[in-house]
């Protein structure tokens, strides 16, 4: 454990996971805000407060709600812009963790949420601004630090990011296997998810997932689809031996939650978008890479 915590990382690796992790918890917030804002009109009958929110006895009010999404959204501007990383990134994450446990104080629990405000959480606490940002004041925003400033202070957020995607992985995959046992493999309980979820919509006028009716059908795919979610999720710690043990395990996760998406309509965008993938990967890399595409496109256009 200490030669992962220990490992180094350049200041702009840490500044890209920045700028990738709060621009998505961003246009996530943009685009579920009508979701947050209406858990103040839920009756408040219902309210069970879970983790932090476990002490109160009632919900929030409306206008307590809407001035916390308004926190998360300004904090979130200014911290993935660095611009007085500290206070804001801190308003940010706490922002972000009070109305996501609010959605879970209702029985709505989304586990990518909750890996998504554990980054934010994660990066709060690091140096994630001394490069890329506002606060490093630097001439262009893309200037990054002199070559060989790689150190622990920046490795040691990415490892711990890392690590929470991995636990997050192992923790649903032994889930699986404790509620519903080896009896997971077969692929039963596979199917009736499939079919619950294409029944529930199709019943509240929504559209039924594209393969959902051919999962249910061929259900003989089933059985190896549920054994390979499994493998996959309790595999997650492969991700730690080498890049190209990463590089399997992220396309087999993420094709996973392709699959999800197409047999049940469950989308889960974090690991969709590569967000909960992206501690893995040497993000400071992704500018100079797009320039040289650029310079070496850019002739064969002009002819």
């Amino acid at each position: 454990m200490s030669r992962i915590l220990d490992a180094t990382a350049p200041a702009t690796r840490l500044a890209a996971l920045r700028i990738v992790v709060g621009t998505f918890v961003v246009v996530y917030l943009v685009g579920r805000l009508p979701v947050f804002l209406a858990l103040g009109d839920r009756p408040a009958a219902d309210f069970d407060g879970v983790g932090v929110l476990a002490p109160l006895g009632s919900p929030p009010s409306a206008g307590v709600l809407t001035a916390v999404a308004a926190a998360a959204f300004v904090s979130g501007i200014a911290s993935t812009l660095g611009w007085r990383y500290r206070p804001n990134a801190v308003v940010f994450a706490v922002a972000m963790l009070f109305l996501t446990t609010l959605r879970g104080s209702w029985g709505q629990l989304l586990h990518f949420e909750n890996l998504m405000v554990l980054q934010l959480v994660v990066l709060a606490a690091s140096p994630a601004a001394e490069a890329w940002s506002l606060d490093a004041r630097r001439a262009a925003m893309w200037d990054g630090p002199e070559e060989g400033a790689d150190s622990a202070r920046y490795g040691w957020p990415l490892a711990v990011v890392g690590l929470v995607t991995i636990t997050t992985y192992v923790v649903t995959g032994i889930a699986k296997l404790r509620y519903g046992g080896l009896g997971w493999m077969s692929g039963d309980t596979l199917q009736n998810h499939i079919a619950y979820t294409a029944a529930r919509l199709d019943l509240l006028g929504g559209n039924p997932a594209v393969f959902a009716e051919f999962a249910v059908r061929q259900a003989w795919i089933l059985g190896p689809l549920a054994a390979g979610a499994v493998i996959v999720e309790l595999s997650a710690p492969v991700v730690l031996l080498g890049r190209r043990c990463r590089n399997i395990w992220v396309i087999a996760a993420w094709l996973m939650h392709v699959g999800i998406f197409l047999t049940m309509a469950i989308g889960f965008p974090s690991p969709l978008f590569g967000v909960a993938f992206a501690p893995f990967f040497a993000l400071e890399r992704a500018p100079a890479w797009l320039r040289r595409r650029v310079a070496r496109d850019r002739p064969a256009l002009s002819r």
